[in-house]
């Protein structure tokens, strides 16, 4: 992967840190139209340091079927990381992002889903 770079704004943040995932687990991730249902939605809350470092990760939002899909997406998270310094953004340092999960397991931010 390449390395992270400053995001200027939370919003430029959000989609470079689910891009970041997508291509952290390109074998655990999708892209494309989000099926009908879906398996599971778990909701996260990341807390970074000034480096972009993982400190903390909340599950907000555990599915209420397939469970063992919000470790998964913990998981995934701490994989991506370092997410680029966020000495830009104001404190604190923190973002919540949707997991979409198919039947297969793998997983789509909400953030890339512009369907």
């Amino acid at each position: 992967m390449p390395p992270p770079r400053a995001a200027s704004n939370w919003d430029e943040f959000r989609l470079q840190a689910a891009q970041r995932l997508v291509q952290a687990h390109p074998g655990a991730s999708y892209l494309g139209p989000v099926p009908e249902p879906l398996l599971a939605i778990p909701v996260l809350e990341v807390e970074l340091d000034a480096e972009g470092a993982v400190r903390r990760v909340t599950v907000v939002r555990y599915p209420r079927q397939a469970r063992d899909t919000a470790a998964l997406a913990v998981a995934a998270v701490h994989r991506a990381a370092p997410y680029g310094s966020m000495r830009r953004l104001p404190r604190p340092w923190k973002w919540t992002e949707v997991f979409l999960f198919d039947d297969e397991r793998r997983f789509k931010p909400r953030t890339l889903d512009t369907d």
